[in-house]
C-alpha cells in the first residue's frame, strides 16, 4: 500500500520537485500551501507522514507543528531554509521527527522520510506482540499500560495519554522492558530517525514532557526512574495497582 503523505510547502517549483521525488519513491502524497489547508486537510485521516515548511504564509510552521502535534499523532519532517543549530533543536524538541535544510536533495529527502516511515511500522510491529486486552491493545503484564498498535495510543490506568509521536515510542520503548535502564545514546538510536541530529536534552525534553502526562493520570506515582550517569527505564513495581 503506497503510504499517504502530506506536503504543506507555499512554494510552488519547490512543491512540485517534492511532489515528483516522493512520488517517485511510491508515496501518495497530497499538497497544500497554507496551515489553515494543512489542518483541514489532517483533519480527514489517513496520513502516514507530514513534510512541513517552516515558512508560510498564513502560520509559522513551529506553531503548526505545535498545533498539529495537539491534533494528531504522525511523523513531522520539517522543511525550512533556516539552518542554524537552534532552529533544528527548537524543531526536534517540539515534535518534529526530521529536519531538512533548503537547498537539499530530493533524493536524501525521500530517503529520511521512507526512513521514519519503516520506524514508524517497526514500532508499531514491535509494539504488536503480546496479547490483546479487552480494549484491544496489547497489555504489558501486570503494568498499568496498554498499547494499541493500530490506533497508536497508550492507555495508563486506562486512559488513553494524548502523545506526540516520539513521546509514543519512548513510552513504548520502556513498556517494553520494565526496569530495564536504557542510555540517552540506545533511546536516540532507537527513536530518532537521525540520532546524530539530536542530543540528549532532546531525550531529557521527551522524558520530561512524559512524565508530566503521567502525572496528570496519577500524580501519587513516578513512573520513569533516572538513573543518573547511566539513562532511564520504567518502573517494576507498582504500588497503586494495575488497571
Amino acid at each position: 500500500m503506497r503510504p499517504k503523505l502530506l506536503l504543506v510547502e507555499d512554494d510552488k517549483p519547490v512543491a512540485e520537485t517534492i511532489l515528483y521525488a516522493l512520488a517517485t519513491d511510491g508515496c501518495d502524497v497530497s499538497w497544500v500551501a497554507t496551515g489553515g489547508e494543512a489542518l483541514a486537510a489532517l483533519a480527514g485521516g489517513g496520513f502516514a507522514l507530514v513534510v512541513l515548511d517552516v515558512g508560510l504564509p498564513d502560520a509559522n510552521g513551529f506553531d503548526l507543528c505545535r498545533e498539529i502535534r495537539r491534533r494528531h499523532s504522525l511523523p513531522i519532517v520539517f522543511l525550512t531554509a533556516r539552518g542554524e543549530e537552534t532552529d533544528r533543536v527548537v524543531g526536534l524538541e517540539i515534535g518534529g521527527d526530521d529536519y531538512v535544510t533548503k537547498p537539499f536533495s530530493p533524493r536524501e529527502l525521500s530517503a529520511r522520510v521512507r526512513a521514519i516511515l519503516r520506524r514508524a511500522a517497526s514500532a508499531a510491529g514491535t509494539a504488536a506482540e503480546g496479547g490483546a486486552d479487552a480494549a484491544g491493545g496489547e497489555a504489558a503484564g501486570s503494568l498499568p499500560f496498554a498499547i494499541d498498535p493500530d490506533r497508536r495510543v497508550i492507555r495508563y490506568f486506562g486512559q488513553p495519554l494524548e502523545l506526540t509521536r516520539t513521546e509514543y515510542e519512548l513510552l513504548a520503548v520502556l513498556v517494553r522492558r520494565p526496569g530495564r535502564v536504557y542510555s540517552r545514546e540506545q533511546l536516540l538510536e532507537r527513536i530518532w530517525t537521525d540520532p546524530g541530529a539530536s542530543s540528549d536534552r532532546s531525550v531529557d525534553s521527551h522524558v520530561k514532557a512524559l512524565r508530566a502526562k503521567l502525572r496528570e493520570v496519577r500524580p501519587d506515582l513516578e513512573a520513569i526512574a533516572t538513573h543518573r550517569g547511566h539513562g532511564y527505564s520504567l518502573c517494576e513495581r507498582w504500588q497503586g495497582g494495575a488497571a
